[in-house]
């Protein structure tokens, strides 16, 4: 992992961990897909926690000057996707959508990440 992608996911494991986000994982796809480099997953336990951790996640990036391509479910109901370039992370509206889309299983053949 480059000095750059540690630093952009540091930041965001610690925006995640602030606001009391479950269990982040961060799987490495870098070697299994295009899509990105990283995903982070986790999940807040209600709509206004999980809507929490994504306004975290934006505002401590955006302190560092990094901003979203792209946004997806903020106003949903069951997850929050932000799309960093490099790394994508997923904001689940509880353990039972986590489980429901279970991308850990689906991206098993990625690294898991420890920082």
């Amino acid at each position: 992992m480059n000095t750059e992608d540690l630093n952009k996911i540091k930041t965001i494991v610690s925006a995640l961990e602030d606001k009391k986000a479950e269990d982040i994982k961060i799987i490495d796809i870098s070697e299994i897909s295009v899509l990105a480099d990283y995903f982070v997953i986790t999940n807040g336990t209600n709509k206004s926690q999980t809507q929490a951790l994504a306004d975290s996640v934006e505002e401590k990036l955006a302190q560092m000057n990094i901003y979203p391509k792209h946004i997806e479910g903020y106003n949903g109901t069951d997850w929050i996707l932000f799309d960093y370039y490099d790394i994508l992370v997923h904001i689940f509206n509880g353990r039972e959508n986590r489980n429901y889309y279970d991308l850990e299983r689906i991206w098993r053949d990625g690294k898991i990440v420890t920082i």
